[in-house]
């Protein structure tokens, strides 16, 4: 398939509509992210189920995680436009019955079917970009869609806040209407794709598989030590199935025509190892989203407003490394460029452990920007780099892949920051309630750093390529990287 290019990255030029689209497409995921926290306390009201409500965060991101991969596969197959138009389809049916829900239970199952939708736009959004723009492009791309993360930090948790105390929560998921449909509209319209039609074979027991295995094991993750004790019969059950089914997963795999996700994404040591830097990412930031706010106002009473503040530096950071990546890629090559960004980070995440015993919200918000500013040089690069290795028929899975990692890192990393603040809550709760966050909250920035630095172990482990300059097909767009592409196939 070849995407038609133009010239010049931004809003007014040729492909300034697509770039819209995708940033629309990404608000819907980023604000829904942060928008239904703040509203929790209504809904509850309301609809009652106090003790399922968490219930709300984790069907959407297991729907979401488990569907990434499987997406990523039918964009390869399929074209990226039927996909993401999916995507936003069932996003906006899932926010329409989310808007009427009668009960808890409702609306967690209406809240999964949006996970589902999100699952789909994200990753392909990030796909396209890597479809439509050449190497020197993307990364400034890139720092166009990170900042739409950074924007709805903060007007996420306003407008639920707005929404919550004029008593209409219910307009925290009726808002996405205008937004899919805008959406999906410009998309619809902008977005051209000459997919090259082929007899495909749909690899329907691996995605199968695939989903209710990682279902599995997530919700092992996610609800372990929360939901039930580790050691429980049933968090034992849901691992040990988990793991069975993971297994027979990958035997089908190996049979299949075309499986769902190929063994070339992690056996290639390029696509591997910034496998492993996208897990590490999702790993440090759900540890500092998870629990900066909390050590905030448990601290220093800090108001949630103020404390969400603080946390929004960190998305502050993001984009504005993110999209000045290319500078340092194009010149020194996307390892040690990804070195850079993850001695940052390890460098903020250093302060902010060594500083949890004086808690200080200026100082927290100038780690948190530190951090920021080091992971947007971490994660923008090694994406791209994993990208610009492979061809259009394969970009999608192994965009979904990465994306999925980092899914599984926070996953994985509210487990352990979990556990690990509760371990050390419990030794301190007599010491009064403050110190005890403090000394919890302290653990799991420690946590995080040692993640950070196990992540600059696969960083260290790319292969040190470069980004050569893009070639031009017949026409007119840009294709695969051959420098790029011949150092990763001595890797495979």
């Amino acid at each position: 398939m070849k995407t038609a290019r133009a010239q010049g990255v931004g809003f007014r030029s040729e492909r300034g509509p697509i770039l819209i689209a995708l940033m629309l497409s990404t608000g819907l995921v980023a604000i829904d992210s942060t928008i239904v926290a703040t509203a929790v306390p209504s809904i509850v009201r309301d609809v009652g189920g106090f003790e399922s409500f968490p219930w709300l965060f984790s069907a959407y991101l297991l729907a979401q995680a488990v569907s990434v991969p499987i997406y990523g596969k039918l964009s390869d197959m399929l074209g990226r436009k039927p996909i993401i138009l999916a995507g936003i389809g069932l996003f906006l049916l899932g926010s329409v019955l989310c808007g009427i829900a009668w009960s808890m239970p409702a609306l967690i199952a209406f809240r999964a079917l949006q996970g589902l939708g999100a699952g789909a736009v994200l990753p392909v959004s990030i796909t396209i970009a890597g479809d439509i723009y050449s190497l020197e492009e993307r990364a400034k791309v890139q720092g166009y869609l990170a900042s739409v993360w950074a924007v709805s930090s903060v007007v996420g948790p306003s407008l639920g806040g707005i929404f919550s105390s004029l008593g209409i929560w219910r307009g925290i998921f009726l808002v996405n209407i205008p937004l899919c449909l805008l959406a999906g509209w410009m998309l619809f319209r902008t977005l051209h794709e000459n997919v090259e039609r082929a007899k495909h074979r749909v690899d329907y027991a691996g995605a199968a598989l695939l989903a209710v295995s990682l279902g599995l094991l997530i919700l092992g993750a996610l609800q372990g030590g929360q939901g039930w004790a580790w050691n429980s019969p049933i968090s034992i059950g849901i691992f040990v199935v988990g793991a069975v089914l993971l297994a027979v997963f990958l035997m089908v795999e190996r049979r299949a025509a075309e499986p769902v996700l190929p063994s070339w994404v992690v056996s290639r040591r390029l696509l591997g190892t910034t496998t492993l830097v996208s897990f590490g990412v999702g790993a440090v930031m759900i540890g500092l989203t998870s629990y900066v706010p909390t050590f905030l106002e448990g601290a220093l009473d800090t108001s949630p407003f103020m404390a969400g503040l603080a946390l929004a530096a960190l998305t502050l950071g993001w984009p504005l490394s993110a999209s000045q990546a290319g500078r340092f890629y194009l010149r020194i090559g996307f390892k040690a460029t990804a070195l850079i960004g993850i001695s940052v980070t390890v460098a903020g995440l250093l302060v902010l452990a060594l500083t949890a015993a004086t808690p200080n919200v200026a100082l927290v918000a100038a780690s948190c920007f530190v951090v920021g500013l080091g992971l947007g040089l971490v994660a923008t690069p090694t994406l791209i780099a994993a990208q610009s290795s492979v061809e259009w028929n394969e970009r999608g899975v192994v965009t979904s892949s990465n994306m999925f990692a980092r899914s599984i890192g926070s996953a994985l990393g509210v487990a352990v920051f979990g556990a690990v603040a509760n371990a050390v809550y419990a030794t301190t709760a007599g010491e009064g309630a403050a110190p005890a966050v403090v000394a919890a909250s302290g653990a799991v920035f420690l946590a995080a750093l040692v993640g950070g630095i196990l992540t600059v172990a696969a960083v260290l482990a790319m292969p040190a390529v470069k980004a050569g300059a893009s070639r031009k097909d017949d026409d007119g767009g840009t294709g695969g990287e051959p420098a790029l592409a011949e150092a990763e196939d001595k890797t495979r």
